[in-house]
């Protein structure tokens, strides 16, 4: 079993604890804000627009570029898997106008509720108000030719000084979105000093 850290409780790290965990690993997610999914309470006005319940193919028609990179994520887990998902969690969910998918309450609160509890039945563990600060890393030096001296992560470190060891990050900051919200770009700066390039940012 493969220890798994994921930065952010929001909807892609809530997602990625669930594959996770389904995939039996040990997985823990950490999250700097108070509650998981800040950022779900606020879309579809409070009301959260889990997904829309056209067509795969009517959604790729949607996709302003580079629409064949979300081929495989958009067909190995469609917008109908993403709603019986939640169906079978116990979420009521409705199709309004332009197949749009609601919760029956009308209450994000209630999505969010239904992914931290069906992390819970898998086992993820989260840890909130836990600020990551910084990707750890260990180095190939002793390893073949071929890893020519390269680095790979071994977990991550905190704010407040504690080191989560991981054979495996999954990096779930989000954007600069909503910065209130704890959308604050985090993982920019860890793909930065781990030499990933970084383009220019524009909304």
């Amino acid at each position: 079993m493969s220890k798994v850290i994921i930065i952010g409780a929001g909807a892609a790290g809530m997602m990625a604890a669930i594959a996770a965990a389904s995939n039996g690993h040990d997985v823990t997610i950490l999250e700097k804000n108070e509650k998981a999914g800040k950022k779900i309470y606020i879309t579809g006005k409070g009301r959260c627009n889990i997904t829309n319940a056209c067509d795969v193919e009517e959604l790729f028609n949607n996709v302003v570029t580079n629409k064949k990179f979300l081929y495989s994520a958009f067909y190995g887990f469609t917008n109908d898997d993403v709603v019986a998902m939640l169906n079978d969690a116990g979420l009521e969910t409705k199709v309004e106008r332009g197949s749009r998918v609601f919760p029956v309450s009308d209450r994000a609160g209630d999505v969010i509720s239904t992914l931290v509890r069906i992390m819970k039945k898998k086992g993820v563990k989260i840890e909130y108000d836990t600020t990551v600060t910084e990707l750890t890393t260990g180095r190939y030096d002793d390893m073949e030719e071929s890893t020519d001296g390269r680095e790979f992560i071994t977990g991550v470190k905190c704010a407040s000084g504690k080191v989560y060891p991981a054979d495996a990050v999954i990096v779930a900051t989000g954007g600069i979105s909503y910065p209130t919200t704890g959308s604050t770009g985090d993982g920019y700066g860890f793909a930065e000093k781990t030499g990933h390039t970084v383009t220019v940012l524009s909304p």
